[in-house]
Protein backbone atom coordinates (compact mmCIF):
# COMPACT_ATOMS: atom_id res chain seq x y z
CA UNK A 1 0.00 0.00 0.00
CA UNK A 2 1.53 3.27 -1.08
CA UNK A 3 1.43 6.64 1.61
CA UNK A 4 -0.77 8.20 -0.19
CA UNK A 5 -3.53 5.32 -0.35
CA UNK A 6 -2.62 4.51 3.63
CA UNK A 7 -3.08 7.76 4.54
CA UNK A 8 -6.77 8.07 2.62
CA UNK A 9 -7.47 5.22 4.84
CA UNK A 10 -6.60 6.46 8.15
CA UNK A 11 -8.16 9.75 7.39
CA UNK A 12 -11.40 7.54 6.45
CA UNK A 13 -11.81 6.00 10.23
CA UNK A 14 -10.48 9.53 12.13
CA UNK A 15 -12.90 11.49 10.16
CA UNK A 16 -15.69 9.92 10.90
CA UNK A 17 -15.48 10.71 14.80
CA UNK A 18 -17.57 13.69 15.65
CA UNK A 19 -16.03 17.28 15.33
CA UNK A 20 -12.91 15.64 14.17
CA UNK A 21 -10.29 17.43 11.96
CA UNK A 22 -7.13 16.72 10.20
CA UNK A 23 -3.96 18.95 10.43
CA UNK A 24 -1.05 18.63 9.30
CA UNK A 25 1.89 18.75 12.02
CA UNK A 26 5.37 17.67 12.20
CA UNK A 27 5.02 17.30 8.33
CA UNK A 28 2.42 14.39 8.42
CA UNK A 29 -1.24 14.27 8.88
CA UNK A 30 -2.46 14.44 12.32
CA UNK A 31 -6.27 14.06 13.75
CA UNK A 32 -7.39 16.23 16.64
CA UNK A 33 -10.82 16.43 18.93
CA UNK A 34 -9.65 19.27 20.64
CA UNK A 35 -6.68 17.65 21.20
CA UNK A 36 -4.62 15.10 19.08
CA UNK A 37 -5.69 11.47 19.14
CA UNK A 38 -3.87 10.05 16.32
CA UNK A 39 -0.83 10.72 14.78
CA UNK A 40 -0.10 9.42 11.42
CA UNK A 41 3.44 8.81 9.58
CA UNK A 42 3.53 7.53 6.33
CA UNK A 43 6.98 7.43 5.16
CA UNK A 44 8.02 6.43 8.85
CA UNK A 45 9.47 8.70 10.83
CA UNK A 46 12.35 9.21 13.77
CA UNK A 47 14.81 6.19 13.33
CA UNK A 48 11.16 4.14 11.53
CA UNK A 49 11.38 2.97 8.20
CA UNK A 50 7.94 1.44 8.40
CA UNK A 51 4.84 3.65 7.99
CA UNK A 52 3.03 4.13 11.56
CA UNK A 53 0.82 5.51 13.81
CA UNK A 54 0.97 7.30 16.62
CA UNK A 55 -2.56 6.88 19.13
CA UNK A 56 -3.49 8.10 22.59
CA UNK A 57 -4.54 5.22 24.76
CA UNK A 58 -6.00 5.08 28.14
CA UNK A 59 -4.45 4.39 31.21
CA UNK A 60 -2.48 0.40 30.98
CA UNK A 61 -3.58 -0.33 27.18
CA UNK A 62 -0.14 0.47 26.48
CA UNK A 63 1.87 -2.22 28.95
CA UNK A 64 -1.12 -4.17 27.71
CA UNK A 65 -0.83 -3.98 23.68
CA UNK A 66 3.22 -3.88 23.20
CA UNK A 67 3.34 -6.70 25.70
CA UNK A 68 1.56 -8.75 23.74
CA UNK A 69 2.46 -8.15 20.45
CA UNK A 70 5.97 -6.04 20.21
CA UNK A 71 6.15 -6.80 16.56
CA UNK A 72 2.90 -4.98 15.63
CA UNK A 73 3.20 -2.29 18.73
CA UNK A 74 5.44 -0.28 20.46
CA UNK A 75 6.33 2.70 22.77
CA UNK A 76 6.61 6.30 20.60
CA UNK A 77 8.98 8.76 21.44
CA UNK A 78 7.71 11.83 22.36
CA UNK A 79 4.14 10.68 23.37
CA UNK A 80 4.94 7.51 24.50
CA UNK A 81 5.31 8.86 28.53
CA UNK A 82 1.91 9.24 28.36
CA UNK A 83 0.52 5.92 27.11
CA UNK A 84 0.41 6.49 23.94
CA UNK A 85 0.62 3.09 21.56
CA UNK A 86 2.48 2.76 18.58
CA UNK A 87 1.47 0.73 15.59
CA UNK A 88 3.16 -0.43 12.24
CA UNK A 89 1.45 -0.29 9.29
CA UNK A 90 3.90 -2.03 6.89
CA UNK A 91 3.26 -5.07 5.42
CA UNK A 92 -0.52 -6.65 6.16
CA UNK A 93 -2.53 -4.15 7.97
CA UNK A 94 -5.75 -5.50 10.05
CA UNK A 95 -7.75 -2.33 8.96
CA UNK A 96 -10.61 -3.38 11.63
CA UNK A 97 -8.18 -3.15 14.22
CA UNK A 98 -6.82 0.15 12.92
CA UNK A 99 -10.09 1.60 13.39
CA UNK A 100 -10.75 0.09 16.38
CA UNK A 101 -7.41 1.32 18.11
CA UNK A 102 -8.49 4.63 16.49
CA UNK A 103 -11.90 4.63 18.28
CA UNK A 104 -10.26 4.08 21.28
CA UNK A 105 -8.26 6.86 20.67
CA UNK A 106 -10.65 9.00 20.57
CA UNK A 107 -12.72 7.94 23.05
CA UNK A 108 -9.87 8.36 25.12
CA UNK A 109 -9.31 12.73 24.15
CA UNK A 110 -12.91 13.35 23.31
CA UNK A 111 -15.03 15.47 26.03
CA UNK A 112 -18.18 13.24 26.93
CA UNK A 113 -21.10 15.28 25.04
CA UNK A 114 -19.20 13.91 21.99
CA UNK A 115 -18.78 10.58 22.86
CA UNK A 116 -22.70 11.03 23.34
CA UNK A 117 -22.74 11.36 20.06
CA UNK A 118 -20.63 8.89 18.88
CA UNK A 119 -22.77 6.32 20.59
CA UNK A 120 -25.93 7.37 19.40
Amino acid sequence: MTPTELTVRVREICLRFPESAERITHGSPGFFVRKQFVMLWPHGHHGRDEPHLWAAAAPGAQDEVVGAEPERFFVPPYVGGRGWIGMRLGGEVDWDEVAEICEDAYRHIAPARLLRDLDR
